[in-house]
């Protein structure tokens, strides 16, 4: 009988309903807070789209580091959220978009492949979807693997899942 390999899954998840309520944390806290009264100070969801008004480029950071403080509080990795650039918005505001990152792009997917395929180890990738599957005959090797992933940056928040043996 063959030895069955090990195998587990790279992917890139975000809690949407737990984005959806640092978003209201956030948008209470501002309501709430006396420097942001009178300033226009706003936040907005789209679904993977956020978007933030002020009055002023002041402001509209002060808001940002508000949204950046909730999501960490929601255990949200902020390599999930892409802050776009501060805009100039109608009468004299201005606005940022941020992107919520879900999933892994064909791009980010080939360069986590050859980075595993980089590391000389028994595993065979394959990219699938948005996500990535590495597989080996020994335990060991997928270890490896995952703690060399976890040390290197790739700007994404990766979790690793579906450990199978």
């Amino acid at each position: 009988m063959a030895k069955q390999d090990f195998s587990f899954d790279i992917v890139s998840q975000v809690s949407m309903p737990e984005v959806a309520n640092a978003i209201d944390q956030a948008r209470r806290e501002i309501a709430n807070r006396f420097d942001f009264k009178d300033t226009g100070t706003s936040i907005s969801q789209d679904d993977k789209l956020i978007e933030l008004r002020s009055s002023t480029e002041d402001r509209l950071k002060a808001a940002v580091e508000v949204l950046k403080e909730k999501a960490v509080k929601r255990e949200i990795s902020l390599k999930a959220l892409h802050f776009g650039p501060v805009q100039p918005a109608a009468k004299g505001t201005v606005r940022q978009n941020i992107d919520v990152n879900v999933g892994i792009s064909e791009e980010k997917a080939r360069e986590l492949v050859k980075f595993i395929k980089g590391l000389k180890t028994k595993t065979q990738t394959q990219v699938q979807g948005d996500q990535v599957r590495v597989s080996a005959k020994v335990k060991d090797e997928l270890q490896a693997v995952i703690r060399a992933v976890r040390e290197e940056d790739f700007g994404l928040a990766l979790q690793f899942v579906n450990f199978r043996p």
